[in-house]
């Protein structure tokens, strides 16, 4: 058995910029042949999709699987937009939300171990064999998944999967009104982009900034200091009716709340019906996205 150096293993590092305890594995299981290593590298995928690791990944798309119990987000990001059209990037997607509906992994890193179907590798493995076939760094993101026992998880896809939402309804009774309702919820998620599901949720230090918000406008405005708490009263009620999803008013009938829709098909079905959580992710929030400059593009090709 060669001995592996770290001088070794860094000029396979820069050799193929893929990760140093991957170069390590390489080298030891070529037994040190450093061209052994290089291509033992790039059949996993692992030398290709190191070179694209550092270009920012925002696009791609959002995917839902799911049954009347369980349900599942996931992102996966990739450079363009246009990979979000391409047959194996879709498959690519649709696969991992298969893998986190059936296995139900507890969090990234133990999605990323889990066999991918009829590939023979890991998730991971099969990230980097997309990114070696496709020609764009391509990340499972994040994921969640949500499972009742007693109740129904409806999911949306909004956009071509620039949007995706899961929401939660547990009821006493099954019944078709619930699915229904769950599915509308989805979608007025989507659309009105709540934060927390109810008041209780909304931390401390959020309600205190938007009360001096409120306040320094009050003052400025000219209001008499005795009435600015009043005021603000007024406004924080308004603030949880925007963030608070319970106290939306729903997209498809702006004169009802939402706690007040999912209480009444309880009443109607005559059952105890609860909103219990939803999660929504927008495509690459959070992310850099990439500015393409087009007129500056053109002109470097003009030569201009």
């Amino acid at each position: 058995m060669a001995n592996i150096t770290a001088s070794m293993v860094s000029d396979l590092r820069a050799k193929t910029g893929a990760g140093m305890m991957d170069c390590k594995k390489a080298l030891t299981e070529a037994n040190g042949d450093m061209e052994e290593a290089v291509s033992i590298l790039r059949k996993k995928g692992l030398s290709a999709a190191a070179k694209k690791a550092g270009r920012a990944a925002a696009e791609g798309m959002i995917v839902a699987e799911g049954n009347d119990s369980a349900g599942v987000l996931v992102e996966v990001n990739a450079e363009t937009d246009f990979v979000a059209k391409n047959e194996a990037f879709q498959k690519f997607c649709n696969g991992v939300a298969g893998v986190v509906l059936e296995k139900a992994p507890a969090d990234l890193d133990a999605l990323m171990g889990m066999a991918f179907p009829g590939t023979g590798r890991t998730v991971l493995e099969e990230q980097n064999h997309q990114v070696a076939t496709i020609g764009e760094n391509i990340s499972v993101r994040r994921f969640s998944r949500f499972e009742t026992g007693s109740g129904v998880v409806a999911n949306y896809i909004h956009g071509a999967g620039k949007i995706g939402v899961l929401v939660e309804l547990t009821a006493s009774k099954q019944d078709d009104k619930v699915s229904e309702t769950a599915r509308q919820l989805a979608m007025h998620v989507a659309a009105a982009f709540p934060q927390y599901l109810k008041r209780e949720e909304v931390p401390a230090e959020v309600v205190e900034k938007e009360k001096e918000i409120m306040r320094v406008k009050a003052l400025n405005s000219g209001k008499p200091e005795k009435i600015i708490d009043k005021i603000i009263e007024g406004q924080i009620n308004k603030f949880y009716g925007e963030v608070c999803l319970l106290e939306q008013a729903f997209v498809m009938d702006t004169d009802l709340q939402v706690a007040k829709l999912v209480a009444n098909v309880g009443k109607e079905i005559g059952a105890e019906v609860t909103l219990s959580r939803f999660v929504r992710y927008q495509l690459g929030e959070g992310l850099d996205k990439k500015q393409d400059d087009f007129a500056a593009e053109v002109a470097a090709l003009s030569g201009n």
